[in-house]
């Protein structure tokens, strides 16, 4: 079986790389927590080991959806990275379920402040982070893959929580006794931001999974490049679905009534080749070829 055009190899690459550095820093901020006696550092160590598995959901998306089309699959396995991004979401709103009850429940039970040093950890959690994000998120604005999308969001929920869990840990330390709560109080801040980002992650994928029709511009950059096509007189009926990084659009065109059979079949592949030129996201045209009908006569 071959593989489709390498578009996702750099998404793949960082996928990988995004499951060693969250191993490190869960290990590092679980054990910081620990020794340190905050919540909301361990809270965020288990972000992050939800986000080794996330990364490996977006890698194996991302694997999948390379495939070239086949019998079984004959629009190719490009959803593959929706539900990949789709997952990555519910672990998110999973996880910060999770927080939220551990945080709730620690709020209730009196515990010792937090210690100064787990603030240095944070800091230089949220700034490696948040520079992953970035790299992550040009490379899903450069492939237009949902599923990177989604895994660079998910290094940006874990420099929030990271920076909620800095928030709380300062109040505490600053606050003295009577503050340690703070901590908790924190970790269920960053518990609302994992959730805002969990839908935010689903959402696309979801209307992807659902066919959603994309953007006007799209749709009108194909009418467009149709219309160029010397022969065609009228369009209708432009349908189009996304598939991981593809486009697949129908298209009705009307053409001379007059014109043989193997005239329209010429004029159609000149249309597919027009359309696919001018947009190079779409990666299938199905053309409908009809007589024209002026309806002003």
């Amino acid at each position: 079986m071959t593989d489709r055009p390498d578009t996702t190899a750099d998404g793949m690459r960082l996928a990988q790389a995004g499951m060693l550095l969250n191993m490190v820093l869960a290990v590092v901020k679980v054990l910081a927590g620990l020794v340190g006696h905050s919540y909301a550092l361990i809270a965020d160590g288990i972000e992050s080991s939800a986000d080794i598995f996330g990364s490996l959901i977006v890698w194996s998306g991302l694997r999948v959806a390379r495939r070239s089309a086949d019998n079984a699959y004959p629009f190719g396995y490009g959803k593959a990275e929706a539900l990949a991004a789709a997952g990555v979401g519910l672990m998110l709103v999973g996880a910060a379920i999770g927080i939220s009850i551990e945080a709730i429940r620690e709020i209730m039970i009196p515990h010792h402040a937090p210690a100064p040093f787990t603030l240095a950890v944070l800091v230089g959690v949220v700034l490696i982070k948040e520079l992953f994000f970035r790299r992550v998120s040009r490379v899903a604005a450069a492939s237009g893959s949902t599923a990177v999308s989604a895994d660079a969001w998910h290094h940006r929920s874990d420099a929030i929580t990271s920076a909620a869990a800095f928030i709380g840990i300062s109040i505490a330390l600053i606050g003295g006794p009577g503050w340690e709560q703070a901590d908790d109080l924190a970790a269920l801040l960053a518990a609302t931001v994992i959730v805002y980002n969990g839908v935010k992650v689903m959402r696309p994928a979801l209307q992807e999974l659902m066919d959603r029709a994309p953007g006007e511009q799209l749709l009108t950059r194909v009418e467009h490049a149709a219309h160029s096509v010397t022969g065609v007189l009228a369009t209708e009926k432009l349908k189009m679905r996304r598939a991981g990084t593809a486009y697949y659009v129908d298209l009705h065109v009307q053409a001379d009534p007059t014109l043989s059979l193997h005239q329209a079949h010429i004029l159609s592949g000149m249309v597919k080749s027009a359309i696919r030129s001018a947009v190079p996201e779409v990666s299938g045209v199905l053309i409908h070829m009809e007589p024209y009908e002026d309806v002003r006569t």
